[in-house]
C-alpha cells in the first residue's frame, strides 16, 4: 500500500505513541495493552507499508515480554526467575529502543531478503 504523506504523518503519531506505551509499562501494566489493542485496530491501515513492519515488532515484543514476564514471576520462587525479569527488561528496552531509532529514520524493521548481499 501506497501512503500519501498525510496519511503516513498520521499512521506514525500511532507507531509513536505504541513505543512510548510500551515504554511506560516499567511504571504501569495498562500502558502496553492499550498499545497493543492500537497495533490490531490500525493493523489494516498500514498493511504493505513500511509502518507495517513497525506494528509486526511491537506486536512481538509485547507478546514475547509478556510471555516471559509471567515465565520470570511464575520461577522468582526457584530464584531463576530474577535472571529472566532482569534479561526480559533489558530485551524491553533494547526493543523499544530499536524501534523508536528506526522509525525516527524511516525505516522499516526487517530487511527484506532480496538473495542478494
Amino acid at each position: 500500500m501506497i501512503l500519501d504523506e498525510a496519511q503516513q504523518a498520521e499512521l506514525k503519531k500511532y507507531t509513536y505513541a505504541v513505543y512510548i506505551l510500551l515504554a511506560l509499562s516499567f511504571l504501569t501494566l495498562i500502558t502496553p495493552i492499550i498499545g497493543v489493542i492500537i497495533n490490531y485496530v490500525k493493523d489494516e491501515d498500514v498493511r504493505g507499508s513500511w509502518l507495517e513492519s513497525h506494528f509486526r515488532w511491537q506486536k512481538a515484543t509485547f507478546w514475547y515480554g509478556l510471555l516471559w514476564t509471567v515465565l520470570g514471576v511464575l520461577t522468582t520462587p526457584l530464584l531463576i526467575g530474577y535472571g529472566v525479569l532482569g534479561v526480559v527488561t533489558i530485551w524491553l528496552i533494547y526493543r523499544i529502543a530499536r524501534g523508536w531509532i528506526f522509525l525516527v529514520d524511516g525505516k522499516q524493521m526487517y530487511r527484506e531478503t532480496t538473495g542478494e548481499d
